[in-house]
């Protein structure tokens, strides 16, 4: 089980706003990137939530921006799940420059586990939460 998982990335011209730096739109694809991946790896890839019926939706995101971006850089996104309650998780991200050790933008996102037919709310099983170690963001933002 990967408690903290690292998604990396380079920056492309798609990520790019009109002055010349990451698109604020980035950040939040990436999120969703760095959080599927994460649940893959930890043996939940969004199929198997197909096959069972339920899954995750955002009910909100919080990116706090702290220095740019640009075209070509190498990114890693490090995200972890900071807690669980009955029918939703926080999940939280760390977005890097390695070249030069920058944090670029700290985030997180408080997710829904909803029944995927009618979108109602549902308990989270102990089958999904047990893939997932709740991560400290004070004791761990950085493995």
């Amino acid at each position: 089980m990967t408690e903290i998982y690292v998604h990396e990335l380079t920056v492309t011209e798609a990520d790019i706003d009109r002055v010349g730096h990451v698109n604020n739109r980035a950040y939040l694809r990436w999120m969703e990137e760095a959080a599927l991946a994460h649940s893959s790896a930890n043996e939940w890839p969004p199929q198997r939530y197909d096959e069972v019926g339920f899954g995750w939706v955002a009910k909100s995101h919080f990116i706090e921006y702290l220095k740019p971006a640009f075209l070509d850089e190498d990114i890693l996104v490090r995200t972890w799940v900071s807690g669980f309650k009955r029918a939703s998780s926080v999940r939280r991200y760390r977005i890097e420059r390695p070249q030069d050790d920058v944090v670029l933008a700290i985030a997180e996102t408080n997710w829904a586990f909803v029944n995927l037919k009618t979108l109602a709310p549902a308990r989270i099983p102990a089958e999904v939460a047990d893939c997932f170690t709740p991560v400290d963001l004070e004791a761990k933002t950085k493995p």
